[in-house]
């Protein structure tokens, strides 16, 4: 007897499967078959983990670290987090503010459902990392997308803000250093939004991921330091992937006020329990041996800072394409609009013909652009942009 097939949830019906993997996925596809992909789609360091880090993590193991942890993290990392809040940002939090979870990404999702309710929306500024409305709509809110374009440097205004407002607004989320864009939003600029977020009575959702990836001297600012009321409604999410590349390690941090941070906490507790509980120990590490750590992070700073400007400057001298010059993370975001084609043909045809993968703005929210990681390697981006250039001349003819 036959049966036909019950129809799956509404979650797992309406979700978008992740632009950024797959495009990641079919390059590294194709270079299993042979073929000499030139991929700027990763969303990671090229770099190992440091040693020291790895090596806390084994010794965590080999002296039976394995057990059940506290679902919001181990003792000392929670203190240990809360000592760099206070050192690097002058943020005075207890260590009950902290909770470590299974990556960055959860912890953007638990913030997200700690504080919206079905129905709720969330305003997200685009270009905008792929999975923040996704994660919006798995909570039952609803996502506003407002497109802030180049011609801003990619940073949502107050007046931008203001006017997508409406009386079910419940959570904005802001991102900087910025993926996609590599844009950092100054102190000043964060004051202003914050001001409107306040006044309107909404969280913030601070993504502060690549807080120690910027270059040019931008500094980076911890939103839940603009004042006692913005503490109060700020969601702080950081972690351990981008700054001391450990993306594997799926280990992501957040800060919040006691009483969110305890409902975080509580949800984790039933979808997860803790993150690995050996893997904190390499956390602990990467912020208890600072000079290790520091010597690391600014290996990784000179090599992409290096890889920036070279990429960047190769991007504008192409025929079609402008391309600002990030201040953050390890992406750039050229407009592409020029060229002739929809984002998304023009990087499904590089790669066909050139063998170069490339993320389509429009998995962004924002059409007509295109990312392009420089965490690879230089040989790669070099090849890569000559290939890029002759891919943009061939359109021409």
């Amino acid at each position: 007897m036959s049966t036909s097939p019950l129809p799956l949830s509404t979650w797992a019906q309406n979700i978008a499967p992740s632009p950024t993997l797959a495009i990641d996925a079919k390059a590294k596809a194709l270079k299993g078959f042979g073929e000499d992909v030139c991929s700027f789609a990763a969303g990671e360091p090229d770099f190992d983990t440091p040693d020291f880090i790895k090596e806390a993590c084994a010794a965590a193991l080999l002296a039976g670290k394995t057990k059940y942890a506290p679902t919001p993290g181990i003792d000392e990392l929670r203190s240990a987090l809360a000592d760099k809040y206070a050192t690097s940002y002058g943020l005075k939090i207890a260590p009950a503010q902290v909770v470590v979870s299974p990556g960055g990404k959860f912890s953007c999702y638990l913030a997200i459902l700690a504080v919206c309710s079905p129905g709720d929306e969330v305003i997200i500024p685009a270009p905008y990392w792929v999975s923040y409305p996704e994660m919006v709509k798995l909570a039952g809110a609803v996502p506003r997308a407002v497109l802030a374009s180049d011609a801003t440097g990619f940073k949502l205004t107050p007046a931008q803000l203001e006017a997508a407002i409406t009386p079910r607004t419940k959570l904005v989320i802001l991102n900087s250093p910025s993926n996609p864009t590599g844009a950092v939003y100054t102190r000043a600029e964060l004051e202003a939004l914050t001001a409107v977020a306040l006044k309107r009575n909404l969280y913030i959702l601070s993504d502060e991921i690549y807080e120690h990836l910027i270059y040019d001297g931008a500094q980076p600012t911890c939103l839940a330091t603009l004042g006692p009321d913005a503490a109060a409604r700020t969601i702080v999410v950081s972690g351990f992937s981008k700054t001391y590349s450990m993306t594997g390690w799926r280990l992501g941090t957040l800060v919040a006020a006691a009483p969110i941070a305890k409902a975080v906490a509580e949800l984790q507790s039933q979808m997860t329990s803790n993150a690995t509980t050996f893997g904190q120990y390499g956390a602990l590490a990467a912020l208890r041996e600072k000079d290790q750590a520091r010597a690391a992070l600014a290996g990784m700073l000179t090599a992409f800072d290096r890889r920036r400007k070279f990429l960047h400057a190769e991007l504008n001298k192409i025929p079609g394409i402008s391309c600002l010059l990030a201040q953050g993370a390890f992406y750039l975001f050229p407009n592409i609009a020029k060229l002739g084609l929809k984002d998304q043909d023009f990087c499904a045809r590089l790669l066909e013909k050139e063998k170069v993968a490339a993320v389509p703005g429009s998995a962004f929210g924002a059409e007509g652009y295109m990312r392009l990681s420089y965490a690879t390697s230089d040989e790669i981006i070099a090849k890569g942009v000559t290939r890029l250039a002759k891919f943009c001349a061939d359109l021409k003819k």
